[in-house]
């Protein structure tokens, strides 16, 4: 058994031998509550190998859903918002909402890079 961090959460890593097979599951320190998937593998420090790639992808998958989110928001903030803009000061509102819409692709395509990278367990 052993302890990681990724991010700010630590974990403790734990293997275990079934039928010829190593078996590790995650468990938050914090809690001792159980976290993710279990990963396989010929050797204990095979399992544990990927399930600490998996944590880590999975902490990155977390922070990339979670910019999509914040830049879906702030589109939708820019076309509600889009009703009340004065053209005479600042960016136009069809500025405002191009840069937006870039932004939200933008946090698209990286969610979509994390997540073809996931790592097999």
């Amino acid at each position: 058994m052993k302890e990681i961090s990724i991010g700010e959460v630590r974990y403790r890593i734990v293997t275990v031998e079934r039928d010829g097979q190593w078996i590790a599951h995650a468990e938050r320190v914090d809690g001792g509550d159980r976290f993710g998937i279990e990963c396989g593998g010929a050797s204990e420090s095979e399992a544990s190998d990927r399930l600490e790639r998996w944590l880590a992808w999975q902490s990155e998958h977390t922070v990339a859903l979670e910019a999509l989110q914040s830049a879906e928001h702030a589109y939708h903030r820019t076309i509600a918002g889009r009703a009340f803009a004065n053209a005479t000061e600042g960016p136009t509102a069809i500025e405002m909402q191009k840069e937006s819409l870039a932004e939200l692709e933008a946090s698209r395509v990286r969610l979509d890079e994390v997540r073809a990278r996931r790592p097999e367990c």
